[in-house]
């Protein structure tokens, strides 16, 4: 019997089937669109578009692993923050608020007021911003008192998707339930204090859970439409980040994973919760991993890969034409062409709604800084890619000096599969970058969870020890790495020396 993990990105879906040994039988992936609504900051996802895209990549992994050996059990991995309420009958009532939403700048700033952020910070393990859960929904509370009032659950895509798969009592993981804001990571379940204070229903929160639990089996009209057996176990699965943490082995201190997806995001595994005052300051949060008895933090540059599908929409459609013709990924074309050597092109990676960590900043701009007349379209390329790498690096030697080092990172994702990127990103950490044989770690760790569940193992640990292989280990390049350090001194000094400028920019795209 086989295992699925399905894991809903930002962007698109996932879904793959995997044997007990960990190889892949049977894969696919969906896109849906990211939704501007409104003012500046507003991003919303529609959620049925989400369930459509996920049942038709389900069904069509499912096919492609054949009949011989049957889904056993499923679970979600997802994207966190974004939300979607559901009336009693299971009908959504609006557009899920994306996590790049940033629309609650007021809410969290009462939140701010009434609690203080060492509070919710040394209880959630989240610092206080606009993109989390419990904002947002405050924000409805006050904005949609309509929707508000008709709302039976609010549900992160996770939960949701799980929902819809068959689990009627709505279940979190604790990972993804931390992810709200609205979790006490410490004594792992809903936390009252910050509930109360944003005026949020616990009742209204899906019940949290373990990674790996049982939850509910597929309901008939899901299993017909996705070739599912009605039998098949829904378990819980986590947040997107931790499962692929899971899925890529990172089930001990001192080592990452970099998923290189939409978003580029590193995250640490720690033996211990961290929560002071420099984990606060640089905006790092702390919650629990989907692996038994441990946490993780998370540092993350909004634009990873929507950076280069930003390139590939507005500048590409030579590039989109050759690929279609050659039956090729344009993105392979578009690294093809990146220039070999290090740039004196510096890209501030601030495209979205807001930034990443550390800054989490929504007023920033991107910026691209050292163009000549002489510069060329491959050096943009790879500027683009450094921009990233630079921003995710200024983590890094943030981490440290909260007290947390990693000495080895192992890449995931779609960027996982180009080795350009990967030397790149090892030259520029100055740390070896493994690849895996599993490079969808996410759906990986979200079938070891589904795993646990139907009991084909005694932890997660244990089957991330077994399951997950490194395929190659980039080293990083003495001669590269010089350069790099040279030009991070001054990628470090660009957004603070131009944020207030930014700032302006900013008020004059709000007016």
């Amino acid at each position: 019997m086989s295992l699925m993990g399905v894991d809903t990105g930002t962007t698109g879906v996932k879904a793959v089937v995997f044997n007990d040994e960990g190889e892949i039988l049977g894969q696919s992936y969906h896109e849906y669109p990211l939704i501007y609504p409104g003012p500046a900051g507003w991003v919303e996802l529609d959620a049925e578009q989400i369930w459509e895209a996920t049942k038709a990549a389900i069904s069509e992994a499912v096919a492609q692993a054949g009949k011989r050996d049957p889904v056993e059990a499923i679970a979600v991995s997802s994207m966190s923050e974004t939300v979607v309420p559901v009336d009693a009958n299971g009908r959504t009532l609006m557009n899920a608020i994306a996590n790049l939403d940033t629309r609650p700048v007021r809410q969290a700033r009462q939140l701010e007021e009434t609690l203080g952020q060492w509070r919710v910070f040394s209880l959630t393990g989240h610092p206080i911003h606009p993109m989390y859960t419990v904002p947002k929904l405050m924000w409805l509370k006050e904005e949609r008192p309509e929707i508000f009032a008709k709302t039976w659950k609010f549900l992160c895509i996770q939960d949701f998707v799980s929902f819809r798969l068959g689990a009627k009592d709505p279940a979190i993981d604790w990972s993804m339930a931390s992810r709200t804001m609205g979790f006490d990571v410490v004594q792992k379940g809903w936390c009252r204090e910050v509930l109360e204070a944003a005026g949020i229903d616990e009742g209204m929160l899906p019940r949290p859970m373990p990674s790996g639990e049982p939850i509910g089996t597929i309901d008939p009209k899901v299993a017909e439409e996705t070739s599912l057996s009605t039998k098949a176990v829904i378990a819980t699965g986590g947040h997107d980040q931790p499962c692929g943490c899971l899925g890529s082995g990172v089930v001990k201190g001192g080592v990452a994973m970099d998923a290189i997806g939409t978003v580029d995001c590193i995250t640490v595994a720690m033996a211990q919760p961290v929560l002071n005052e420099t984990m606060l300051r640089n905006n790092f949060c702390c919650y629990p991993h989907v692996a038994e008895d441990l946490y993780v933090t998370v540092t993350w540059s909004w634009t990873g890969g929507i950076l280069l599908r930003w390139y590939r929409d507005k500048f590409a459609n030579e590039e989109k034409s050759v690929a279609e013709r050659m039956g090729i990924d344009v993105y392979d074309l578009i690294v093809a062409q990146a220039s070999r050597r290090p740039t004196n092109i510096f890209v501030l990676p601030h495209f979205t709604p807001t930034t990443g960590t550390p800054w989490m900043d929504t007023k920033s701009k991107g910026v691209i800084a050292g163009l000549t007349i002489g510069t060329t379209r491959n050096e943009i390329v790879r500027a683009l890619l450094e921009g990233v790498n630079y921003e995710m690096r200024l983590n890094l030697e943030l981490l440290k000096e909260a007290g947390v080092t990693v000495h080895e990172v192992r890449a995931i994702g779609g960027g996982a599969k180009s080795k350009f990127w990967l030397q790149l990103k090892a030259n520029m950490f100055g740390t070896p970058v493994v690849s895996l044989h599993v490079s969808e770690a996410a759906c990986f760790g979200a079938a070891i969870a589904a795993g646990k569940a139907v009991g084909k193992w005694k932890s997660m640990r244990e089957a991330a020890d077994k399951l997950v292989r490194v395929k190659e280990v980039f080293e990083p390049e003495p001669k590269e790495v010089e350069l790099y350090n040279e030009r991070f001194a001054i990628y470090r000094d660009l957004y603070p020396t131009i944020k207030e400028w930014l700032h302006r920019i900013h008020r004059l795209a709000s007016s």
